[in-house]
């Protein structure tokens, strides 16, 4: 349970501007996670004020969540919290605003660039490979258990160095604290893996390998090292993206794909569609709601935005405004343009991305050649996570085995 109740409306904050929603209890995201965020494009204006969490703003259309995430003057990264928590943790580069942030994305990004990428094509590849060989004779699987979480997980631990013997243990530190989001169970679950990653650095000090974190560790920042907090907060980072982004949003986009019949035809007998899939994925099922604090007030968009209001930027919604996009809810391959914002843009632009498309690519390409048309278990059941990163914790599928 949030241990922030509703908080009484603030007086700069108009009334026609105040619409309930929750963003980890809202009764709908237990059915249809996606579905239900996209209805408060209909029913509530493109910014409005939540009093749930401790009170913030909602962002939710393609160009007013553009606007905010655009203006680093008066919208800071500095909490990413909601409701705000005390000793939040600090991640490197993301609650770090620019300039501050540009020397931590210059260090990281030879480990993310799309020549760094393409060297691991082989790789990822064989993992993905390997995987799908795992279940495709079984003719089911349990998607999030057995393909989406160790296939990037594997890839990302292998990158960062993490010993892969502990696979288990760290995934499930990293989905405890994503569900511990508004809980006071958050801060004792990030000293723990505050401790755990901290080994691996001290390791990596003692004995560098081919890794990131021993690169990290060596690395030159302008001339220094990076401290032990930089180091530490740069890698927990990194940790949670690298083992929860691509799984949860591989496991919604193949959820969405066990429905669609046709268009999985489609993919079978073009596999060159797999690009277009790929991006209509994206469009479709982000996974990361961003948070802002006004540090400078400011009217934006007929807003008052004043200091220390919390505002969450839910770039999901981007890709379901339908100012932006022609019948959004529509999982469309032949769509000619696709406006989206799942990986943010401007100076918080995901430094991952290249590799997340390539992941995703890859393994929808060797789970459709592999496994051909699938669908939901008729047992299935869904269990949704809500929140500033969301997910589907579990996706039972079934095909027939290919004779």
């Amino acid at each position: 349970m949030n241990v922030a109740t509703k908080l009484s409306v603030p007086d700069h904050v108009p009334a026609e501007l105040v619409h309930e929603f929750d963003i980890y209890e809202d009764p709908g995201i237990r059915r249809d996670l996606h579905r239900q965020y996209s209805r408060i494009l209909k029913e509530a204006p493109g910014i409005f004020w939540s009093p749930n969490n401790g009170g913030h703003w909602m962002v939710t259309r393609y160009d007013t969540i553009n606007a905010v995430v655009m203006d680093t003057t008066h919208f800071s990264t500095e909490h990413s919290q909601i409701p705000k928590i005390s000793n939040p943790p600090r991640f490197i580069p993301l609650n770090y605003d620019p300039p501050e942030n540009m020397p931590y994305r210059k260090v990281l990004m030879p480990f993310f660039s799309p020549k760094a990428v393409k060297a691991m094509d082989e790789q990822i590849e064989f993992h993905a490979n390997r995987i799908v060989d795992a279940v495709k004779d079984k003719g089911r699987c349990e998607f999030v258990r057995d393909v989406a979480a160790p296939f990037p997980v594997t890839v990302f631990m292998i990158l960062m160095g993490l010993p892969l013997e502990r696979f288990n243990d760290f995934r499930q530190m990293v989905d405890d604290f994503f569900n511990a989001q508004g809980t006071e169970r958050l801060e004792g679950i990030t000293a723990a893996m505050n401790a755990e990653i901290l080994a691996i650095i001290n390791a990596r000090r003692a004995e560098p390998k081919e890794d990131l974190v021993s690169y990290l560790v060596n690395a030159d920042m302008d001339g220094r090292k990076l401290t032990e907090y930089e180091l530490l907060n740069m890698c927990f980072l990194l940790v949670l993206g690298g083992l929860d982004m691509v799984t949860n949003m591989l496991t919604f986009t193949t959820h969405r794909l066990a429905q669609e019949p046709e268009v999985q035809k489609r993919l079978i007998a073009d596999p060159s569609l797999i690009d277009a899939a790929t991006e209509e994925g994206l469009r479709l099922f982000g996974v990361v709601n961003v948070p802002r604090v006004v540090k400078k007030d400011v009217d934006l968009l007929g807003v008052p935005f004043r200091v220390g209001d919390m505002v969450l930027c839910t770039l999901p919604m981007a890709g379901w405004d339908d100012t932006k996009n022609d019948n959004p809810a529509v999982f469309d391959l032949d769509r000619k343009e696709r406006h989206l914002l799942t990986f943010s843009t401007g100076a918080h632009l995901c430094l991952g991305h290249f590799l997340a498309r390539t992941e995703l690519r890859k393994m929808y390409r060797v789970w459709m050649e592999k496994i051909g048309e699938f669908r939901c278990a008729p047992d299935a059941e869904f269990h949704y996570r809500g929140g500033t990163v969301m997910a589907l914790d579990r996706l039972d599928l079934v095909w027939d085995v290919k004779r």
